[in-house]
């Protein structure tokens, strides 16, 4: 039997009622669960960007490493509802906030909010706008001053209708060759 640290990556008290009232009928916000490879975690990503071949021991290992980081990886997933209430169908949607403890702004918390995804065949619903809502929220409740967040050009007029302003260019360093080729 393998240890792990936790079966969820945000408390239960951060998606408050008010969150989960931004879903229509059949969907709900709720964390990333140890389980959630089985729910279709990564088919929402890979409809994002590309994933690669990872195993769910793979998904598993890393799913432990940010759950050890506790107060740092916030995952929350929007699922679609099965056959009866209880009944998980899969999940649709994905995002991720990851809190940055800062020296600067008296030691001030940033979030940035990262791996938005909505499932190819639920676009076009909103959710994504619902997701960055829900993610500020719970930035907002953790203590951060604010929230950031890289996109391309073609995206930006979303983000701007989300709340974002723009504030300044992204720059990055590659390290590794298939990364530059997938643009992750």
């Amino acid at each position: 039997m393998s240890l792990h640290y936790t079966e969820a990556l945000i408390p239960s008290s951060l998606i408050t009622p008010s969150i989960q009232s931004l879903l229509p009928k059949g969907y709900t916000f709720r964390s990333l669960r140890r389980s959630d490879y089985k729910l279709g975690h990564l088919d929402v990503l890979a409809d994002l960007a590309h994933i690669g071949d990872i195993s769910e021991a793979e998904w598993t290992e890393r799913f432990d490493y940010l759950a050890k980081c506790g107060g740092t990886y916030f995952v929350l997933v929007i699922v679609e509802a099965g056959d009866n209430e209880y009944e998980e169908k899969r999940i649709i949607g994905t995002g991720t906030l990851v809190v940055e403890r800062k020296f600067l702004f008296k030691l001030g918390i940033q979030g940035h909010i990262e791996d938005i995804g909505i499932k190819a065949d639920q676009q076009g619903k909103g959710l994504g706008i619902k997701m960055l809502n829900a993610l500020d929220s719970i930035a907002k409740d953790v203590g951060c001053y604010k929230t950031i967040l890289d996109c391309s050009a073609k995206n930006e007029g979303f983000y701007v209708k989300c709340g974002y302003e723009k504030a300044g260019t992204e720059m990055q360093h590659y390290f590794n060759d298939e990364a530059v080729k997938y643009h992750v």
